[in-house]
């Protein structure tokens, strides 16, 4: 049987970046009229586009119900693809306007274990690819014993995730990304075969915990509180990601994992995420500075952009 195209014959031809951005913009914002604000048009101008995206698609892109537009199955596809489009251009201004620049700079980075593996490498391979005579030293630790040292000077940059988030004198933080962290166990823990486990009785079980004088560990607290429950007494406390994975392989201890990393784990068979609602806390990742460093400092300028790339592609 022969397969009949649906996508116009000068598909390839006639798509523009403008295009691009108006489905890109759409499927974000709902709205013609948002989408002409945040693109800077008129709104007959995003009607023109939508039609001419049809034309060129040849099948609905949007479906129309009083002032709001619903994506085909069609449209939120091509939508996915223009963000990843987007996205690759950006990351290639970005490059070129970093290789460009000929920093040649240190930076000394801070961060949490909990965010280290998700976030740094890719900032990393960034900023080496940017600027390769760049000088880089990341230390591990928790918030609480790394902060003084941003204040200090000895760190230019601080990665960390939040709780209960401040304003912080002298110090600048931008928002990076937000993921739920949740409560994993090893695949052989008696848990693991339930499917709906209640904080009461995963509290009885080891867990692994962060460092009892951290940020972490105060909200770990709050949320065995938010749920009427004392916290754990039968405790490990670790940074180490890697450690506590192979912890819970030794022993049935609980533990909490980004989760990205979690999923990952899951996949491969070596832990279970279990179902249980750890209501958004520690989720929002941000990056703090001094507020005097990032217009002196250019390779801790450089990094901050490729710490924000990063977590675009995210």
């Amino acid at each position: 049987m022969k397969t009949v195209p649906i996508l116009g014959a000068d598909f390839k031809k006639s798509l523009t970046i403008r295009h691009l951005r108006v489905i890109a913009a759409l499927s974000d914002l709902k709205i013609v009229g948002r989408v002409a604000e945040e693109l800077n048009v008129t709104q007959p101008a995003i009607s023109k586009q939508i039609g001419e995206l049809e034309r060129i698609v040849g099948a609905p892109i949007v479906t129309r119900e009083r002032n709001r537009l619903h994506m085909t199955a069609i449209g939120e596809r091509l939508a996915e693809h223009a963000r990843h489009v987007l996205n690759q251009l950006d990351r290639a201004a970005f490059d070129l306007e970093a290789m460009a620049s000929g920093v040649t700079g240190s930076v000394t980075i801070g961060v949490v274990s909990s965010v280290a593996p998700i976030l740094l490498p890719g900032a990393l391979a960034l900023l080496k690819r940017s600027a390769p005579e760049t000088s880089v030293s990341v230390i591990e630790g928790h918030f609480v014993p790394l902060y003084p040292e941003l204040e200090a000077g000895q760190l230019d940059v601080l990665v960390a995730r939040v709780w209960q988030p401040q304003d912080l004198p002298g110090i600048q933080q931008r928002v990076l990304f937000s993921e739920p962290v949740v409560v994993v166990a090893g695949r052989e823990h008696p848990l693991a075969r339930m499917s709906d486990p209640a904080w009461e009785e995963v509290v009885a079980w080891p867990w692994i915990l962060p460092q009892a004088n951290s940020v972490a560990r105060r909200a770990v607290d709050a949320l065995f509180s938010q749920n009427g429950i004392v916290a754990p007494n039968n405790t490990i406390a670790s940074l180490s990601l890697t450690l506590n994975l192979e912890i819970m392989r030794q022993m049935p201890a609980l533990g909490l994992f980004p989760e990205s990393l979690a999923k990952a784990q899951a996949a491969r068979g070596d832990l279970v995420i279990l179902p249980l609602d750890t209501q958004g806390f520690l989720s929002e990742a941000r990056c703090f500075w001094r507020d005097d460093q990032a217009l002196s400092n250019r390779t801790l300028d450089l990094f901050l952009k490729c710490l924000e790339q990063t977590a675009v592609d995210l």
